[in-house]
């Protein structure tokens, strides 16, 4: 791909209100855009999120069976923005149910795992909270180049790994103490089936289905 114009942005001045603290902080600014060329642009406002923690794993833990079929693991998760947006607020009716999502294992990256050894510690150890499964780190393999989930909003990036495992050896998943992880539910699910409810809607979360369709690609690779 061709280099995007390179436009860089200089900070006019700081509008972030003051706020209590919290797990997100808007942060609000006036800006201007300089081109190529040199041309500045009229100063306009700009709002986005930051945390703490900004980079987050997203883990494909999946088995083999006995006829060598894929089976991926899935948890579910209640996402306080979509059970809780007004229905008459969607665009399309048909999407106002405030129904859990299914998702691969996925956290946040803490402080100090920042590094190339630290995000996959972070994979290792979302896998145990999340799953149960206890794996050495050389068992995590990269799933493609980490990407950007919602870079109008949010300078997140998200780090993708795939991991096989083996059932028998799933323990009970220690959790991070959250309410809503103490009450998700994990499945078990052909590779095929979950392909196929991304395709059916029943599998709205992008980075899983992201994630199910690099696993697939890697499954599928000529080793």
């Amino acid at each position: 791909m061709p280099n995007a114009p390179a436009v860089r942005l200089q900070v006019v001045e700081d509008l972030t209100p003051e706020q209590p603290a919290g797990f997100l902080q808007l942060v609000r600014r006036r800006l201007v855009a300089i081109g190529p060329d040199g041309s500045v642009s009229a100063p306009f406002v700009y709002d986005e999120v930051e945390r703490v923690a900004l980079d987050a794993v997203v883990v494909a833990a999946y088995y083999l069976d006995q006829a060598a079929r894929p089976h991926v693991y899935l948890r579910s998760a209640t996402r306080p923005p979509i059970a809780l947006r007004a229905p008459e607020s969607h665009a399309m009716v048909e999407f106002a149910s405030p129904a859990g999502l299914w998702e691969l294992v996925a956290g946040l990256v803490e402080a100090d795992e920042s590094s190339s050894a630290g995000i996959v510690a972070c994979a290792k150890r979302e896998l145990a909270e999340e799953l149960g499964f206890d794996v050495e780190p050389k068992q995590l393999q990269p799933l493609g180049r980490s990407l950007l989930p919602a870079p109008g909003v949010i300078a997140e990036r998200h780090f993708y790994f795939a991991v096989r495992v083996d059932p028998g050896e799933r323990q009970s998943p220690s959790l991070d103490g959250s309410a809503l992880e103490q009450l998700g539910a994990i499945i078990e699910v052909p590779l095929t089936d979950a392909l196929r409810a991304c395709s059916a809607g029943e599998i709205e979360d992008a980075k899983t289905e992201l994630g199910l369709r690099r696993l697939v690609e890697l499954l599928e690779r000529p080793t």
